[in-house]
């Protein structure tokens, strides 16, 4: 790739088309709520109310920090933080998949902070 010591693989991972490590535990973690829609409930199925945060998983508060840090609530916290045309096709695994995939690659994340703002950047990140 005729990269120097210093420059920074942020490109290098979009041009190769390489998930970095973070993207790819974002990518597993949300195929693994995809797969598992059953045992989520939907902001539409807890209240009746038509708002911009009906396509949301519902979070349920929980006071144990190995709740919050568990695949289960960090995986409905991640899948939260996605455009809304990609949690839409969650109901369809491989359109999921490959609309994930796409969105994963175009921002490739390097911390997980950066999934969750990545929208305040100007980013929509529409697939």
């Amino acid at each position: 790739m005729n990269a120097r010591n210093r420059d920074s693989c942020h490109n290098l991972f979009k041009n190769l088309k390489i998930l970095p490590l973070k993207s790819q535990y974002i990518f597993s973690l949300l195929l693994l709520v995809a797969r598992n829609r059953d045992l989520y409930e939907s902001n539409s199925e807890i209240h009746s109310i038509n708002t911009r945060f009906t396509s949301d998983l519902h979070t349920r508060t929980a006071d144990l920090t190995t709740y919050q840090k568990g695949p289960f609530h960090f995986g409905i916290k991640v899948f939260n933080h996605l455009p809304t045309s990609i949690k839409n096709k969650s109901h369809d695994i491989n359109q999921f998949r490959s609309a994930l995939k796409s969105f994963l690659l175009m921002n490739s994340f390097y911390l997980l902070e950066e999934c969750f703002t990545w929208n305040s950047n100007g980013d929509l990140g529409s697939v």
